[in-house]
């Protein structure tokens, strides 16, 4: 079979990525729009993502329609609260019939439970097909940076992080537990690492500093650092250039190499000194792409550009941590509450004056579809997809619980203070809250965007380019 021209597969992945987000939005603003119908509100409109509708057909009174601004989504119900300078329509002409505050929660819980469902649902196939463990095992570190704030403390290679600031850690990365994920989320201007040393009689308790990498005014402040790596490394294809020799032959980033004309390597400097080595004969590479193994034959040859380069395979290689990558099959509740438990910790960390944690940390719709975009092109892509697919519906379901105007939980919270007070909150004065916090919500999507594309396009070198023949 013909593969398909590398911007077919980018056109075909963005248009994968497009569907998921509609369908996301879809099934929470379905919840709406089935609640309102149970309890017989006034349906104007069901809009996918916000501004004036690029396509619209109205349907026994009700105007379906797609917006030109590729965020979110909407069930334009006139009842609830007053959201025609946000969505775009009319007020009605005389004055609708109230509805009562328990019509009004009912209708506002409906889209974060179908959110949550959808989040099940995705759980429940991933119990059953799998997904990636990518879980970093090894707490012995294997290097210490140079001058950073972990040899100031005095760590060393072949210690072995038991806790820190008290707290067992798992593994390196991959879980809320890991050692890398408890120090980017430490607070305080200290880290407290207890490690096993050999030779020592007992566990060291050893205070670190920590170092935040520069980053541009356009991208995301760097995250806590203390400059160390573990210790089990293999060798992994950090990048493969378009119509290289690796290329043509299959290989991709992320496969680990396994061996070269049957010899295993670590060192990435070896490895590349091996490959200049053979000329232009061919190297049998094996790697590990997910649980399985693959073999390739290339050949190095001369690119195009630059000028003065030499025999190249088209490969980037890079030393990189032993990662656990077995399908594994949680539980759908553990799933759930691992996303629950995910998304406390970071808004904890939002709100801890003493964490790095900020608002820049947070991604929008662009840094999410980016990540999508990534899983679609990794061999285990899809079921990436569908563990994503939990995490992202969790955090829309609770989000959208949080008591702001706006927001399902803003329209829940007003509910219950109209049914305290006997009264609804005046419309004018609601309306002004609403639009309020709606820009307020729109420039903080614009903002965590900005940094998302930042994020992308932001990374620049002074690496020559490289190009081969077609």
């Amino acid at each position: 079979m013909t593969e398909l021209p590398t911007f077919i597969q980018v056109i075909l992945l963005l248009a994968v990525v497009i569907t998921l987000f509609n369908i996301i939005i879809f099934v929470h603003e379905l919840g709406h729009f089935w609640a309102a119908k149970w309890r017989g509100l006034q349906i104007d409109r069901f809009q996918i993502w916000f501004g004036k509708p690029i396509w619209k057909k109205t349907v026994n009174g009700v105007q379906y329609g797609l917006g030109w601004i590729p965020a979110g989504g909407f069930v334009a119900l006139p009842q609830m609260a007053p959201m025609e300078s946000i969505e775009g329509g009319e007020k009605p002409a005389k004055p609708l019939p109230a509805i009562s505050p328990m019509d009004k929660i009912i209708v506002a819980f409906a889209g974060p439970l179908f959110s949550m469902l959808l989040a099940l649902a995705s759980a429940l196939i991933v119990w059953k097909v799998g997904k990636p463990k990518d879980f970093m095992p090894s707490q012995i570190i294997g290097e210490v940076e140079k001058g950073s704030a972990a040899e100031e403390a005095g760590i060393k290679p072949g210690d072995k992080i038991l806790e820190i600031n008290g707290k067992p850690v798992n593994g390196f990365a991959g879980t809320l537990d890991s050692i890398f994920e408890t120090i980017v989320l430490s607070s305080g201007d200290k880290i407290e690492f207890l490690v096993e040393r050999e030779g020592a009689p007992e566990p060291l308790k050893i205070t670190s500093g920590f170092k935040i990498e520069p980053a541009k005014w356009y991208q995301r402040r760097g995250l806590r650092k203390v400059g160390i790596g573990p210790k089990d490394e293999e060798l992994v294809v950090g990048s493969v250039t378009p119509k290289s020799p690796a290329a043509k032959a299959g290989i991709r980033q992320g496969d680990v190499v396994l061996s070269m004309n049957g010899q295993s390597f670590i060192e990435s400097d070896k490895a590349i000194e091996f490959i200049k080595a053979q000329g232009n004969n061919p190297i049998e590479i094996v790697v590990k792409r997910g649980t399985g193994t693959k073999t390739f034959t290339v050949s190095a040859v001369k690119p195009i550009k630059p000028a003065d380069a030499s025999l190249m395979l088209g490969v980037g290689l890079a030393s990189s941590p032993f990662h656990d990558v077995r399908i594994v099959h949680p539980g759908p509740l553990t799933q759930v509450s691992d996303s629950l438990r995910m998304m406390w910790t970071t808004l904890v960390g939002l709100v801890t004056p003493s964490s790095n944690i900020g608002i820049d940390h947070l991604s929008g719709p662009v840094g999410i579809g980016n990540v999508m975009f990534q899983f679609l092109q990794m061999e285990d892509g899809w079921q990436r997809i569908l563990g994503f697919l939990v995490l992202f519906n969790v955090n829309l379901a609770v989000l959208n619980m949080l008591p702001f105007p706006v927001l399902d939980g803003g329209h829940i919270t007003l509910a219950i203070l109209e049914k305290l007070a006997g009264r609804p909150v005046k419309a004018k004065a609601l309306e002004v809250l609403q639009t309020t916090f709606a820009l307020l919500l729109i420039s903080l999507m614009l903002f965590v965007s900005s940094k998302d594309l930042g994020d992308i396009f932001g990374r620049g070198g002074s690496e020559k380019e490289i190009v081969f023949p077609d």
